[in-house]
């Protein structure tokens, strides 16, 4: 019990440390890392989380609704899929809705962006506008003249253009680290309740320091203005504090929490297979697609770096994958 209590301590500190330090690397500047472990990181962490929503989340998810113990309603269809399905289709739609709506406030202002739009040095902005993307419109006097536009509305263009590009960004983090919070409080969740502690436990350390690190990475790209600076940072607290909050719940329950009844077997897969979809959309859409295929500075990029980027990806997706042997 003893080690189980610390284990709240140890994980929070060791996430914590994980997912702040891609962070502060890249707003402090005497801590200024080397480009290449930065996208290292940031690569490493895009493969971590597409096995994190296959091999940790939909494995387990479908094996759990299909334990013996349930009704032969929850076995005679893959429910499991299907939850995944709708996840992926139900956040698809939130975002829809989120971008045509943003869209539509940036044209009455006469802005216009690129739809898979990424930030200069390739960072993933989730849709948002590109920097210099702002239209200058010319304005039409009187007697059919064209004027350039005052500095004043250029100005203002320029700021709504900062705006909406950093409600998207939001809202594009916010998707993946909703499917990551859920998952970490659900292995926390397991961690509490299960017998054979030790191994676990440090498949668990480990998991959560490799996906804090992809997570950080994200969140160091956003760039955002002064009154948005302390968002990642609060993400990042966040996110050190789901699997402690869940080992918390688990120890307070553990005396009669039963990991093998019918009822525990059906949420826990349930949760874990809507994670999964979410980790899966955000993983292959958010990340891979518009990282690689939608980024105008990934597709002019040398062999060399695309080939750096994708090995870095395999690795976080192999090592994450691994660590599915014992957790």
């Amino acid at each position: 019990m003893g080690l189980r209590i610390g284990s709240i301590f140890i994980i929070f500190v060791t996430s914590l440390l994980a997912t702040t330090f891609p962070i502060m690397a890249n707003a402090v500047s005497w801590l200024k890392v080397p480009d290449a472990l930065f996208d290292f990181a940031k690569y490493f962490g895009s493969g971590v989380i597409i096995s994190t929503a296959f091999i940790h989340l939909l494995a387990h998810g479908l094996g759990a609704l299909s334990s013996e113990c349930l009704s032969d309603a929850w076995r005679e269809y893959p429910w499991g899929l299907t939850i995944c399905m709708l996840s992926i289709f139900l956040l698809f739609i939130i975002e829809l809705v989120a971008f045509r709506w943003g869209t539509s406030r940036l044209a009455k202002l006469g802005i216009t962006h690129d739809a898979h739009g990424h930030g200069v040095g390739g960072g993933h902005s989730a849709h948002g506008p590109e920097a210099g993307s702002v239209t200058n419109d010319k304005t039409k006097t009187v007697d059919g003249s064209s004027s350039s536009v005052t500095s004043h509305s250029l100005e203002y263009t320029a700021m709504m253009d900062r705006e909406g590009a950093t409600a998207q960004q939001i809202v594009g983090v916010g998707i993946l680290e909703f499917g990551v919070l859920l998952h970490s409080v659900l292995i926390g969740l397991t961690l509490a309740v299960t017998e054979d502690y030790t191994v676990l436990f440090v498949v668990i350390l480990f998991h959560q320091t490799f996906e804090g690190m992809g997570l950080g990475a994200r969140l160091a790209h956003l760039r955002l203005p002064k009154s948005y600076r302390a968002i990642p940072l609060a993400a990042a607290l966040v996110y050190a504090l789901a699997t402690p909050i869940g080992i918390a719940a688990g120890l307070g329950v553990r005396s009669t929490y039963n990991s093998g009844s019918t009822t525990s077997s059906i949420v826990m897969g349930v949760m874990d297979c809507f994670s999964a979809g979410i980790l899966l959309y955000t993983g292959l859409v958010e990340l891979l697609a518009h990282e690689f295929l939608f980024n105008k500075e990934m597709l002019h990029a040398s062999n060399g770096r695309l080939a750096y980027a994708i090995t870095c990806m395999c690795l976080g997706c192999a090592m994450m994958s691994l660590l599915g042997k014992w957790a």
